[in-house]
Formats: C-alpha cells, sequence, structure tokens
C-alpha cells in the first residue's frame, strides 16, 4: 500500500510541483491549501508524513503543526516545514512544534524526496 503525504501550502504551483515528485517516488498525496483546511484533513486516516509551508493565511505552518501534535493519531506523524524561511529563529520554533526537518525554497524535487525517504518508515 502507499504511504501517504499531506502536503499543506497556501500555493498551489508549489503543492503541484511537490505532489508531482512524491506521485512520481510512489506516494498518495493529499493536498491542503492553509493549516484549518489541513486539519480538517486530518480526520484519523494514516498519514505518514506532513510537509507544509511556514508562512499562509488563515492557520500558519508552526502553529498547525503545533495542532497537529494534540491529536492522538498524528502525535508521532514526521513533518518537514518547506519554507522560504532560513532564520534559526523560525526553524527552533518549528522544531519545538515538532518538525523533523527544514527545507528551504527554491529546493529541488531530490532534495524533497531524500527528506521524505529518510523520514517515512518502511
Amino acid at each position: 500500500m502507499a504511504k501517504s503525504i499531506l502536503i499543506v501550502d497556501d500555493s498551489v504551483t508549489l503543492r503541484q510541483v511537490v505532489s508531482i515528485a512524491l506521485k512520481g517516488a510512489g506516494y498518495d498525496v493529499i493536498e491542503a491549501c492553509d493549516g484549518k483546511d489541513a486539519l480538517g484533513k486530518l480526520n484519523g486516516q494514516k498519514i505518514h508524513l506532513i510537509v507544509s509551508d511556514v508562512n499562509m493565511p488563515n492557520m500558519d505552518g508552526i502553529t498547525f503543526v503545533q495542532e497537529a501534535k494534540k491529536l492522538p493519531a498524528y502525535k508521532f506523524t514526521p513533518v518537514i516545514m518547506l519554507t522560504t524561511e532560513a532564520g534559526e529563529d523560525k526553524k527552533s520554533a518549528g522544531q519545538a512544534a515538532g518538525a523533523k526537518a527544514w527545507v528551504v525554497k527554491p529546493f529541488k524535487p531530490e532534495q524533497m524526496l531524500t527528506a521524505v525517504s529518510k523520514l517515512i518508515l518502511p
């Protein structure tokens, strides 16, 4: 069975780029346009990994990760933050919220797939 990855980003283009790379590597992809939308999709279904932007309308990525980690089904789901933010303060906030990796945009799809393969358990 394919592993499911939730992509959370307010950029349709970015979601498409990540989605194409992940689907090409055999993953199932669920897309959400912001943190609120993403929380609505965390309905108990198995999600093996979350890839989230930091700066989004309605609910930013760090708040989303904090909220997702409060849900028992997603407490241990690994999170990759995908963002233009490269500052240490943002990275620290992301790690404190539960993010396991930080990928800075622009990124190469191979970088993303490498990070994903390290965090998704077989």
